[in-house]
């Protein structure tokens, strides 16, 4: 994983033949290996290969299916409130949902803001930045310096983000953490579901203490 990590930085876009053609995004591409992804369903690689400029962003509008929560999953969610809100707040169903993915200009990669309607108060907001960096080659950073990296299968159906370890930036210093340290190990789930929707899945696993959290989302392409 680590050479296809570092060939990922090296294999970034390409522009198709003819002059009105966007450039195209190889980083996931190049991530997964070019045999995984060309088995993938052709609305996946359209969305994860289509170049995002500085002035631009894709935005995905849905809705939440259900959120569930162990009592440690909500409390955590809460603990986590400070660094960015990273967890859904709340347990249930049937709320609206907007992904909206937009360039990174520090790190050249992606900023993804998701947010979620509530039964009460605003809608809660969770930002994340996707970098093209680390030992996996792909690093979500959450914010005050904490992030995770991540691995990236392709199937049939989709792509599947695995958390590989978490890390604490302070300065230029990357502090590993390891998952008994951490909160589990974090699932997301991108599944075709073919007439231009996708679901969106996420788990968050403890090895101790089961699911502390499960949700699950669909989402339209505009």
């Amino acid at each position: 994983m680590g050479e296809n990590a570092r060939k990922a930085c090296a294999e970034v876009f390409e522009r198709p033949q003819g002059k009105a053609s966007k450039p195209v995004d190889l980083r996931f591409r190049s991530l997964v290996g070019r045999a995984a992804w060309s088995n993938l369903p052709k609305a996946v690689q359209l969305r994860f290969s289509s170049r995002i400029g500085p002035m631009e962003s894709a935005v995905y509008r849905g809705k939440v299916l259900v959120t569930r929560h162990s009592r440690l999953g909500w409390l955590l969610a809460r603990l986590l409130r400070p660094v960015g809100a990273p967890l859904p707040l709340e347990s249930g169903g049937a709320r609206s949902a907007l992904v909206s993915v937009s360039e990174h200009a520090p790190s050249g990669g992606q900023c993804w803001t998701r947010v979620y309607a509530r039964d009460s108060g605003f809608p809660q907001t969770i930002n994340s930045a996707k970098q093209f960096s680390g030992p996996t080659g792909l690093e979500e950073y959450l914010g005050c310096g904490i992030g995770m990296a991540l691995t990236v299968e392709a199937d049939e159906q989709g792509l599947v983000f695995r958390s590989d370890h978490y890390f604490l930036r302070i300065g230029k210093r990357r502090l590993r953490i390891p998952h008994w340290m951490g909160p589990g190990s974090t699932t997301v789930t991108h599944r075709d579901l073919g007439d231009s929707r996708f679901a969106f899945d996420l788990r968050l696993d403890h090895p101790l203490f089961g699911a502390l959290v499960v949700q699950q989302a669909e989402f339209r392409d505009e």
